[in-house]
């Protein structure tokens, strides 16, 4: 059973950074996409960043480019979400997605991820 799991999640000022952590079980953990999505209480999941299985590609939405990063450390099976700049508008929860077929595609849609973790809940206070 695949499993991602998230973690850094917590408190963070306006202004202020956080990095969060998905560490997988899936094998080849190398030759996925992995991609980081968003849900605020009573608004629909939104698509933060994706990368592509060799790193070498980023996408990101249109509310996170510039002040996001997303970043993989395949030796650690573990995609990163590195938060700058943040505003209260951030505050949500942060789910870690993949894709269920190895392919270099950097998908954007909620229905072409096949595993999500539980999610990392971060604050952006102001």
């Amino acid at each position: 059973q695949v499993q991602l799991v998230e973690s850094g999640g917590g408190l963070v000022q306006a202004g202020g950074s956080l990095r969060l952590s998905c560490t997988a079980s899936l094998r080849p953990f190398s030759l996925y996409t992995m991609a980081w999505f968003r849900q605020a209480s009573g608004e629909e999941r939104e698509f933060v960043a994706a990368i592509s299985w060799d790193g070498r590609r980023t996408a990101y939405g249109d509310s996170t480019e510039g002040r996001f990063t997303i970043s993989r450390d395949d030796a650690k099976s573990t995609v990163y979400l590195q938060m700058m700049s943040a505003r209260p508008e951030d505050t949500s929860v942060y789910y870690c997605a993949a894709p269920r077929n190895t392919a270099s595609v950097l998908y954007s849609r909620e229905s072409e991820y096949a595993y999500w973790g539980q999610g990392a809940r971060v604050t952006v206070s102001s």
